[in-house]
């Protein structure tokens, strides 16, 4: 898994030629990029619309409100295939806009209500696309952290226990199980999180 790039937008080039646009986030979408890190974004559904070539830079937007979640580029081809691969004469599948993440602001993300858009991809002015973008500032330092995930499991050997831990993880994910985060070196700074947000574990503090 590739590490997030965000410490190269705001050096990046607005003036190389590269169209600029915005992509909204289909409903329901924007919990599931916030809650596991993907390096990119597959929207299909987009047939009829014009859609923005290899290279092009993107917004990712959520709506109600409209807000910046996250930058990229285009990076694959969106002409369609067809559904077989074995067979060219089959059904062509549908149109896929695959945007790999530049800068991801999906816990902090910036109003957008000043942009007008026109559907699921819109074309921006790049002046509007770069005042955008550079209401993010800049990106926060990088550094690292310690992730913990405890589950009491009851199994009669140190083999089981894992199969099931791991059944659990996969079963429950981030929606349910608490994960701990804390700075390295820092454990009493520790927090859970539930859902991609701060969640407190101690019942006692809900009385």
């Amino acid at each position: 898994m590739t590490t997030d790039t965000a410490h190269r937008v705001n050096g990046a080039s607005y003036a190389d030629g590269a169209g600029t646009w915005a992509v909204l986030l289909p409903a329901g979408r924007y919990d599931a990029e916030r809650l596991v890190h993907h390096d990119t974004l597959e929207l299909t559904g987009l047939d009829d619309l014009a859609l923005p070539r290899p290279g092009d830079q993107v917004a990712v937007l959520a709506d109600e409100p409209p807000r910046l979640v996250a930058v990229g580029r285009v990076a694959a081809p969106t002409t369609r295939r067809p559904e077989d691969p074995d067979d060219p004469q089959s059904d062509r599948g549908p149109d896929a806009l695959v945007v790999a993440y530049t800068r991801r602001a999906f816990d902090e993300p910036v109003p957008a209500d000043a942009l007008a858009l026109g559907g699921p991809v819109t074309a921006l002015d790049p002046a509007a696309f770069r005042e955008l973008v550079d209401r993010l500032g800049p990106p926060p330092q990088r550094r690292s952290w310690l992730v913990s995930l405890d589950l009491p499991i009851e199994a009669d050997s140190p083999a089981e226990a894992v199969r099931l831990f791991w059944a659990y993880v996969q079963e429950l994910g981030p929606r349910e199980l608490p994960a701990f985060v804390s700075p390295s070196g820092d454990e009493l700074a520790m927090q859970a999180f539930v859902l991609g947000a701060e969640a407190n574990q101690d019942p006692e503090e809900d009385d």
